[in-house]
Parts: structure tokens; sequence; C-alpha cells
């Protein structure tokens, strides 16, 4: 069994992944009767009060996903054009901590948000011009673009779709709900080879 911190995979009825839910909002689902199907292990039994009317007490086992029926909210995020919010906790995820400049790993506290072509340039703030830079490589580019900093870009920036995202946000993703992740990548993201390295 695993501690109650451990997040849920929630997703749609066709098992688009949506989000992530914690143990509570997971309990208003099923005791809702929104729970349309549950896939992966079961993460815990959550008992709940003892009914006056049968003197039973509610016991609920929460799997790690599960499906309710979507709505407006799925439809969203399942649209070619959705483009999720960028953050630096998300950039310095899809990119594995790693510096794509000089190629080392640092702790968060020692990363920053690079745009390879920069604002002053007329770059914008997306997904597909951002890359995590470590602070000594981010301070020698500076305003310039790799290229006039003379400093090589490792790998292309790109947009995660919404699963991708859904990944990006777990704090810690089980091997069940990696693999359903994982089958909602593109065959092209670039992820796939980065976890590969990874695991």
């Amino acid at each position: 069994m695993y501690g109650l911190e451990q997040q849920v995979l929630h997703t749609d009825v066709t098992g688009m992944p949506l989000e992530w839910v914690d143990y509570q909002q997971a309990v208003r689902l099923y005791y809702a009767d929104q729970v349309a199907y549950t896939c992966g292990i079961v993460l815990y039994t959550v008992h709940g009060g003892i009914s006056a009317r049968s003197g039973c007490q509610s016991v609920i086992a929460v799997n790690s996903i599960i499906a309710t029926q979507g709505g407006a909210y799925a439809r969203l995020r399942a649209r070619e054009d959705y483009v999720p919010p960028l953050s630096n906790a998300s950039l310095f995820r899809r990119d594995c901590n790693t510096c794509l400049y000089c190629g080392l790993t640092f702790a968060v506290r020692d990363l920053s948000r690079d745009h390879v072509r920069p604002l002053v340039q007329g770059g914008l703030d997306r997904w597909n011009n951002v890359v995590t830079a470590c602070k000594p490589c981010n301070h020698h580019k500076g305003g310039k673009t790799p290229e006039q900093a003379g400093m090589q870009l490792l790998a292309i920036p790109f947009t995660p779709n919404h699963a991708e995202y859904v990944y990006l946000q777990g704090k810690r993703v089980l091997v069940d709900q990696m693999d359903f992740l994982r089958a909602h990548f593109p065959r092209s993201s670039p992820l796939h080879q980065r976890l590969a390295r990874l695991s």
C-alpha cells in the first residue's frame, strides 16, 4: 500500500489523461459515483463513517488510475491547438534538469529558463523557444542567440501535448501510471528517449 500523498491519475472515459488528483478528490469521485472504471493497482483503502441506517462502515479502494465521464474540461485538452501552461518546474522536468548548453544535470535551484531567441530580439516566452539552462550558461549567453554566443543547443525545444504535460506535473509517477501516460505520448516525442535514459 502507498501513503495518502501518492497522486491518482485521473482520465476521461476514453482513457485520455486529464490531471493528477489527491486521495480526497479521488474519494469524492468514487463517492459521487462518477468513476466509470479503474486501472492499475489499488493505492489505498479509505474507511469512512458508519451508516446510521445499515450500521456498515463505508470503504473505498482507490486505484492508481481512475476514469470519469469527460466534459468540456476533457474536450479542451484533447483539442489539437491546446497548449499547456509553461512553468519553470514543467520546463526543467521536460529537459530532465539538464542544461541544454553544457549537458550537465543540476538541482532545480541552479537552473533557469533560457529563451533560445532572446526576448530582446523578439523571441517569445513559449515552449518551443525555451530550454533549461544552468545559471552560468544562461549568464554567458545573455541576450544573444546560441549562434551569436558561440554555444551549441543540445536538443530542440518542443511543446508537450496534454499527456506529456500531465507526466511533467506528476510528483511521483508509478510504473503503471507511467506506462499509461507513455501510450499517449506522440511516437516522435523526445520524452521517450529521455525517460529511457533515466530508467
